[in-house]
């Protein structure tokens, strides 16, 4: 059909190695080594990698060193068939990511509240110091986070929030700082753009765009890492977006203050649509569990983003419907 793409077929190197059985310390440094490059194991003793020269070049390398410490292995390239999808393999690596980017998320909640009652230089100069160092584990993660791992969002928000904080050289406070409310005239009439692969905040913050921003809004999506924005496109939920995750946020609530919306029943919505997206347990939504199953739902039988947005806008006007009644 015109103007339909057709998706490229992934490509793999898989590693397929046995260890010999001592010295310990040998077989840690390989598991450490493939941790390092960003390869998951999709059976004991078979890792994969999204096939590129820099990943195969990084296999050869701990290949020579399996065998120069007694071990046995090969590399090849191959393509998924039956067993395991594209797909399947490519959720592998995010919970990999997401993973790594929850323990950085952790840290930096915690930092934050330490930060709070900071009251020495001394102890400033240590957070900097710690923010430093998780600042440079976030940018070693996101270079083997090959398909835009979603937990990337929140620990940036976080760390930058931080930053921030220390730049100013004041103590943090328990809210993020406030966000400027735009106006509706600045919303309507534009493209919005946001990752492809649209999940409960995406779903979300798209229906709320059109239910209650501009009914008539055109969305794009597209390739999370590297798009740069045409005219006068709004990216949202995106890395780099305008509006995104800010501290500890998701960009449903940032899109709610942003639009200047005060609706309590939306205010809900948003807590829902947090616990679900940050997993967190915030706001202790007791719905956060059905509602994540039903969007889950609706990701599983829609592949197209466009027919995710449809579906997921039925399941948000019923909940917005039922937060309204019960204010009645």
């Amino acid at each position: 059909m015109d103007g339909d793409v057709i998706p490229m077929e992934q490509r793999w190197l898989l590693l397929i190695h046995q260890l010999p059985s001592k010295p310990a310390y040998f077989r840690v440094k390989i598991w450490r080594r493939l941790q390092g490059i960003g390869a998951v194991a999709v059976k004991s003793t078979v890792y994969a990698l999204p096939a590129n020269a820099e990943t195969q070049e990084d296999f050869e390398w701990l290949l020579k060193e399996i065998v120069e410490g007694g071990g046995e292995a090969m590399v090849c390239e191959a393509r998924l068939i039956d067993g395991l999808s594209d797909g399947q393999a490519r959720a592998l690596f995010d919970a990999a990511r997401d993973e790594d980017y929850s323990g950085i998320a952790n840290e930096a909640r915690a930092l934050s509240a330490r930060l709070e009652t900071a009251g020495t230089s001394d102890e400033r100069a240590e957070a900097r110091s710690q923010t430093g160092r998780l600042r440079k584990r976030l940018k070693d993660i996101a270079a083997i986070d090959f398909f835009g791992a979603t937990g990337r969002l929140s620990a940036e928000s976080l760390l930058a929030e931080i930053e921030r904080a220390l730049a100013e050289d004041t103590n943090m406070t328990k809210q993020p700082p406030e966000i400027p409310a735009q106006t509706a005239a600045t919303l309507k009439g534009r493209v919005w753009v946001t990752r492809k692969g649209v999940h409960v905040d995406r779903i979300a913050c798209s229906w709320l765009i059109r239910r209650f921003i501009d009914p008539d809004a055109a969305i794009r999506f597209v390739p999370g890492k590297g798009y740069e924005p045409k005219g006068d496109e709004l990216r949202f939920d995106m890395f780099e977006g305008e509006i995104t995750h800010e501290g500890d946020r998701c960009s449903f609530e940032v899109l709610l203050v942003r639009a200047g919306i005060t609706d309590p029943a939306l205010q809900a919505i948003s807590e829902i649509v947090h616990d679900i997206d940050l997993k967190d347990g915030k706001f202790g939504r007791e719905e956060a569990t059905g509602i994540a199953s039903l969007i889950a739902g609706v990701c599983a039988a829609n592949s197209e983003d466009e027919q995710r947005v449809t579906q997921g806008a039925f399941v948000f006007d019923n909940l917005y419907q039922y937060f309204r009644s019960k204010r009645g």
